[in-house]
């Protein structure tokens, strides 16, 4: 028998993925995307759906019978005051965080959060807030998110805000288990400026940083598709011009030589 070409060895790994679970948003079959980044020598994989933690038990099985680590996490939405405040406009825009398990603690933690966001945060996303952050943070990784995310939002407003909303986050999950992200997506008017600031945060707090891609299909070819998602969930056209869209810009599960092209420094 001929022998088996062995799969390449990879060191990166993706720790912001977005599944079909992230509804009419991501379009990333579990397996799919598990068997991408096995196929690709990549060691784990992370899923973190935008505040749901519906296909966690999927993904583990998928990433046990790819011999990949299955990291669990989400994406969650956090209130900008608290989760019971629902005023039009004032409270419609909550902050992005990325979560992810570190042990047993964690995991039974982001389910809480979850919990308690649905049945009680609810106001446009399921949200969550600062002082229930507080009593479930252990066992918990925190990154920074998207421009989406309260540091780099706030670092855009002033930098003493990005400061401030740090300072904020180390002393809820301490400054070992806090990230600071950084992506590569080009349409994003104000992500280079964005990155810009992470790396100067990181460098005064002493902080890693670390580069995702924000994983919202498997393939490139994936992108026409999901963009008829996000019609979907905004109640728009696809000829339309003036509408939210994430075309021109490759949200796929990106190689490690791709992901290393994209940040060459």
């Amino acid at each position: 028998m001929p022998e088996e070409t062995p799969k390449p060895k990879s060191n990166f790994v993706h720790i912001h993925t977005h599944s079909h679970y992230s509804m009419l948003d991501g379009m990333g079959k579990i397996n799919e995307l598990v068997k991408k980044a096995a196929d690709l020598g990549m060691p784990a994989l992370a899923l973190t759906d935008h505040g749901v933690m519906h296909g966690v038990v999927e993904f583990y099985e998928e990433c046990e019978k790819a011999g990949i680590k299955p990291l669990i996490g989400c994406e969650v939405y956090v209130a900008p005051r608290t989760l019971h405040d629902k005023v039009p406009r004032v409270d419609a825009s909550p902050y992005h965080l990325i979560l992810l398990a570190k042990d047993t603690v964690g995991y039974k933690n982001l389910l809480k959060l979850t919990t308690v966001a649905h049945l009680e945060g609810y106001y446009y996303k399921p949200r969550i807030d600062k002082n229930l952050l507080r009593k479930h943070s252990e066992g918990l990784i925190a990154c920074s998110a998207c421009v989406q995310g309260e540091i780099p939002r706030k670092a855009l407003e002033d930098i003493e805000k990005g400061r401030e909303a740090v300072t904020e986050m180390i002393e809820i999950f301490g400054k070992d288990n806090l990230y600071l992200e950084v992506q590569k997506h080009v349409k994003v008017d104000v992500q280079d400026q964005a990155n810009e600031l992470v790396f100067q945060l990181a460098q005064e707090f002493n902080l890693k940083v670390i580069a995702t891609n924000d994983i919202h299909y498997v393939n490139s070819s994936d992108a026409e598709a999901q963009d008829a998602l996000i019609c979907l969930q905004t109640s728009r056209y696809m000829d339309e011009t003036d509408r939210m869209s994430m075309m021109g810009d490759d949200y796929s599960l990106l190689t490690e030589e791709e992901m290393a092209a994209n940040f060459p420094g």
